[in-house]
């Protein structure tokens, strides 16, 4: 069995909208933001030129993550999550790493997320993976995110 990256098909939205409120009210709370990009992904991801992944294994979803565009080039990885009894699979490295290809095969200038400290091996991860702290500007789109950072592509 091989986990593979797939692009966003509306019969995984339900998983993309679940795996995501899972994550945040295990780590966090669900913000009244979360919910609408995560009820709405066409309006507000797919349709403003955005993208949806999914790791999928045989017929079962495993993880998710979001492109979501901010600007010419200018991408936000955001809605990462991978259910409980998934992870320890490397499934959000995987995630991770066929975001920055994608990026990269599509010429993006940037990409950049929000987080918080509290997930040490998040950070950890997308220290490995190049990302670097810039400031989290002051009307954020996040209560909870205390760490921004950014991969520069170009």
């Amino acid at each position: 069995m091989q986990i593979e990256i797939i692009s966003f098909d509306p019969k995984y939205a339900s998983a993309f909208y679940e795996f995501n409120i899972e994550w945040l009210e295990t780590f966090f709370y669900v913000e009244d933001y979360d919910k609408e990009v995560l009820s709405n992904p066409d309006e507000h991801i797919l349709g403003p030129g955005g993208h949806i992944f999914f790791a999928k294994e045989e017929n079962e979803i495993l993880g998710t993550v979001a492109l979501l565009k901010r600007g010419e080039g200018i991408f936000e990885l955001t809605k990462m999550a991978v259910p409980p009894k998934q992870r320890g699979k490397n499934v959000g490295q995987l995630l991770m790493q066929h975001c920055i290809n994608f990026a990269k095969e599509n010429e993006f200038k940037k990409l950049f997320l929000y987080s918080n400290t509290k997930l040490e091996n998040a950070i950890y991860i997308y220290r490995k993976y190049g990302f670097i702290e810039v400031p989290v500007e002051t009307d954020s789109p996040y209560e909870r995110s205390n760490i921004k950072m950014e991969l520069q592509l170009s």
